[in-house]
């Protein structure tokens, strides 16, 4: 039987060293220094470690938990706070509706608002038509009251008939007053009249170019398309009875529009695309015949409102220059033989 393993401690440099024996050879064996000792050693040091990191991997976790409790009771009570501020609204809208609406009632919410320094910079084109359109908005529909007054002497060169005096006009008594309109413009720029006129000389063209000016229509409108065809048709009976009186040399019509009133009341119809042309019409289409006398050639003119976009601008020059044409032709003429 092998004796009892002894241990005996050797202090040096404070190291403390246990020994033990063998039990096959009786060998003291170092138990730290050992191999078996460090391996030891080695399994109780994982050993540690590993209950420390489950400690700390539980530390984590009950910390996370934590965390989301505190975070939950967060959310729960926004979400009470905002119910509770989306109740109170709800009640205090009734309030604030009242309030809205009496402030909107009283005199200080009609104060016009100031303009935005951001505003973008307007064009020439762009404050032109919004002048234009602003002009629309204000102007009335249509009125009962016209100061225009016919200008038709007899033995005119030529007459030049319009539909109807627009607003500006009748309220003026000169004729194409809206500053829109080309009609003074394309006199000149023809070559009938030798200047651009205001519309203030409405009177003074029959003295100075034996030229006069009147309407199939008498009610001013804000632009021809508020007349009806049938107030069109009823002045064409009136102005054949004008030009058969005072025998004008000729009959310009100042718009499409005259022409197909005049041949609806002739014809019984309307006048076909393929019939319609600018200009000078047939003799036999001539105004104002009466006994004696075979009446006035007619020529069909563009129209000169400002409303009006379906010819462009040289378009509506050429039409008229050859109108002038002709008239400069009777003046040349009758300058050459002057009546005896």
């Amino acid at each position: 039987m092998s004796p009892p393993a002894s241990t005996t401690l050797i202090e040096d440099s404070h190291v403390e060293t246990t020994f033990a024996t063998d039990d096959s050879e009786d060998v003291p064996v170092n138990r730290k220094t050992s191999f078996n000792g460090r391996l030891n050693q080695y399994f109780h040091t994982s050993k540690n470690i590993s209950n420390s990191s489950r400690q700390d991997a539980l530390s984590k976790r009950k910390s996370e938990s934590e965390s989301n409790d505190q975070s939950s009771n967060d959310n729960d009570s926004n979400s009470k706070r905002r119910k509770k501020s989306i109740s109170t609204t709800v009640l205090n809208l009734p309030q604030r509706i009242t309030r809205s609406r009496s402030a909107s009632s009283s005199p200080a919410s009609f104060a016009s608002p100031s303009p935005s320094p951001a505003t973008e910079p307007s064009t020439p084109g762009r404050s032109r038509a919004r002048r234009q359109l602003s002009s629309r908005k204000n102007t009335p529909a249509s009125s009962p009251v016209s100061l225009l007054r016919d200008t038709i002497p007899p033995n005119l060169t030529l007459l030049l008939v319009g539909v109807n005096p627009g607003i500006m006009t009748g309220a003026t008594g000169y004729v194409y007053a809206h500053p829109s309109n080309l009609y003074w413009k394309l006199l000149h720029w023809s070559g009938i009249t030798a200047i651009r006129h205001p519309p203030s000389d409405t009177y003074r063209l029959p003295e100075l170019y034996n030229i006069g000016n009147t309407n199939i229509v008498e009610r001013p409108t804000r632009d021809a398309s508020m007349l009806s065809k049938a107030e069109m048709d009823a002045g064409v009976p009136v102005l054949e009875e004008k030009v058969a009186k005072q025998q004008p040399e000729a009959v310009c019509l100042v718009g499409k529009s005259i022409w197909e009133a005049v041949w609806r009341v002739r014809k019984g119809r309307a006048i076909r695309k393929e019939e319609f042309r600018y200009g000078w019409q047939d003799e036999s289409e001539n105004m104002g015949r009466s006994e004696g006398w075979d009446g006035a050639p007619v020529f069909v003119a563009t129209t000169t409102s400002g409303l009006a976009a379906g010819m462009s601008m040289a378009e509506k020059q050429a039409v008229w220059n050859e109108l002038g044409k002709w008239v400069n032709s009777q003046r040349a003429a009758k300058k050459n033989n002057p009546p005896m």
